[in-house]
């Protein structure tokens, strides 16, 4: 079958066509804008955890085709031409190449996996120990403190006495609970005191610390409970990280000649 010279003319223009709109979203006022506009815009969706569906697409590729003819719009007016514009593109450039750089030197240098464990295993020897289930109460005066714990040494309820007379209103509503806690949560009388108990124990005398005067009860005593280091990996993975970047920061502040 032979081909006539015109519609071989239209085949080649079509498959130009064809060609032109694959690696374009569209054509606005004669100016193509690309598709890698739209890839681009995708990655960003995409690294902020949303997934890029063909709903998002059509959103990006109107989002595209709005800025170019914004962009056209604002080239008329002479827009770039202004000092504020001027001034704004070398704020956005400057940040541009700053997060780009720290990208770069996070990316040339990781931190390990052993970095990670040793700094773990730093925190498991520092968190290592005992921890407590105490109770207190807390009174303004040695006196009333010293009421408290012959009224509950007589039978009264300490939970009872917390609700109603404790200045601690976060335990005391839930009857002077402090919850599980390592004795250096607490400030150095508080926790020396409650060092001294066993379980089950009262404070025979009251324990002034900045904040009045304590009565404490210790309910249980246990080993600390840590988490694992797969659970606790992520954090201290973004710590690690971010104390590498502040470090590389002051160095190029430090060596940097300042007049």
């Amino acid at each position: 079958m032979k081909m006539s010279l015109s519609a071989l003319t239209a085949a080649v223009l079509i498959s130009t066509a064809t060609g032109a709109f694959a690696q374009n979203v569209a054509i606005v006022n004669g100016k193509p804008v690309p598709t890698s506009r739209i890839e681009a815009l995708a990655a960003q969706v995409a690294a902020a955890g949303r997934p890029v569906d063909d709903t998002v697409r059509a959103q990006l590729k109107e989002e595209v085709i709005l800025r170019e003819i914004f962009m056209q719009e604002a080239q008329k007016r002479g827009i770039a031409g202004t000092d504020d514009f001027k001034t704004q593109m070398e704020l956005a450039r400057q940040t541009i190449m700053i997060r780009a750089l720290f990208a770069d030197f996070q990316k040339k240098n990781p931190v390990s996996d052993a970095d990670v464990k040793a700094e773990y295993d730093k925190f498991v020897a520092a968190n290592s120990g005992k921890e407590f289930r105490a109770r207190h109460i807390l009174v303004e005066k040695e006196d009333e403190a010293k009421a408290i714990i012959a009224s509950i040494k007589g039978g009264a309820k300490f939970e009872d006495i917390a609700k109603k007379q404790s200045k601690d209103p976060g335990s005391g509503a839930n009857g002077g609970d402090l919850d599980w806690a390592p004795a250096a949560s607490y400030v150095p009388e508080f926790s020396q005191a409650m060092l001294k108990l066993g379980k089950g124990q009262l404070s025979e005398a009251p324990v002034q610390t900045q904040f009045g005067w304590h009565v404490i009860r210790v309910d249980d005593i246990r080993d600390a409970e840590l988490p694992k280091l797969d659970e606790v990996k992520p954090q201290i993975l973004q710590q690690l990280q971010g104390q590498k970047l502040n470090a590389f920061q002051q160095g190029l502040r430090d060596k940097a000649k300042i007049q």
